[in-house]
């Protein structure tokens, strides 16, 4: 279970990243809301497409699963680490004020900060809890940490966003860690 809610967590720091990069110069109500929603259903949806296809794939992978599980984590959690020390030009483009943005950057930025639960859902199986129970969190934590992320980019400052993208990078990689460890 415990595995599941670092999973959870771990996923959701890019969107709540992007989500206090949002917040940073905004004052727009509806984004605290729109955001969270797209980016919590967009992590558990994305999750889930993962997972099924490891159901597909899963019977090939079986001997080699718990490698794959830990080089994507790892890779997974790489990159976020990778992102998170870059200079922030996402961050700096996302904070510049506009008029009121259009539907397809939300979506966009949604579809951009789930591609690594996709990624993420092939290792579900592997994770000791319920697939779907694990969906469940990866969606309601993102949304949650999103909300937040937004409200604390508005009160913090632009310093938080790559903090918290390294953060979940290094949490997915423990876990990768672990799972090798353990299988």
């Amino acid at each position: 279970m415990w595995a599941a809610v670092a999973l959870a967590f771990g996923l959701a720091m890019d969107a709540t990243a992007v989500s206090a990069a949002r917040g940073l110069g905004r004052r727009e109500p509806r984004e605290v809301i729109l955001l969270p929603a797209l980016f919590g259903g967009f992590q558990a949806g994305m999750s889930a497409l993962g997972w099924l296809a490891g159901v597909w794939v899963g019977p090939y992978l079986v001997p080699w699963d718990t490698y794959v599980a830990f080089g994507l984590l790892f890779l997974i959690g790489g990159k976020m680490v990778r992102d998170a020390l870059r200079p922030a030009a996402a961050t700096e483009a996302a904070s510049e004020p506009d008029a009121r943005p259009p539907l397809s950057l939300y979506l966009g930025l949604a579809i951009a900060t789930s591609i690594d639960a996709a990624a993420a859902g092939l290792t579900l199986p592997l994770v000791p809890a319920p697939p779907w129970l694990s969906l469940v969190l990866i969606g309601t934590v993102t949304a949650a940490c999103s909300a937040i992320g937004y409200l604390a980019g508005q009160l913090v400052g632009k310093y938080l966003g790559a903090r918290l993208g390294l953060v979940g990078g290094l949490v997915l990689i423990a876990i990768g860690v672990n799972i090798l460890v353990s299988g």
